[in-house]
């Protein structure tokens, strides 16, 4: 699979899964899901960040390296920014969020390395998530 689209897809995946957090929090809050994107875009302007600082599209799906500073950026720059542009940032708010964010942006990673290893236990070619994730 051509790189780009590697990492474009890790990408999407992790932007659905910080626009989750945000449907989640504001539902559980009864808030008007009218306001997501008041919610939202810190936490992915904080992705963002994250993103190039792993340099994510080189190894897009790594725990280790993108995963990990795509979760600190998302919730240490979302914060921030949600702080400087007046919304909440309770201390309450900030752990939930890095839990929550973090199960989500590493959960997938984890389930997907899970996945190849048991699909490729016991034979030399990598199983069917494992050539999706391979670099070439």
């Amino acid at each position: 699979m051509d790189p780009r689209l590697r990492a474009l897809v890790a990408f999407a995946i992790d932007l659905i899964a910080v626009a989750v957090f945000v449907v989640i929090g504001r539902a559980s809050h009864r808030e008007d899901q009218s306001a997501f994107l008041v919610t939202f875009w810190p936490f992915a302007t904080g992705l963002v960040i994250g993103w190039v600082g792993a340099r994510g599209w080189r190894r897009p799906f790594s725990i280790s390296r993108t995963g990990l500073l795509a979760w600190v950026g998302t919730v240490l720059f979302g914060m921030l920014l949600r702080a400087l542009s007046g919304q909440g940032v309770q201390v309450a708010f900030v752990i939930v969020a890095a839990i929550v964010v973090g199960a989500l942006l590493l959960g997938w990673r984890f389930l997907l390395a899970a996945l190849d290893r048991s699909a490729s236990r016991g034979e030399n070619t990598p199983g069917p998530v494992g050539f999706f994730l391979r670099r070439r």
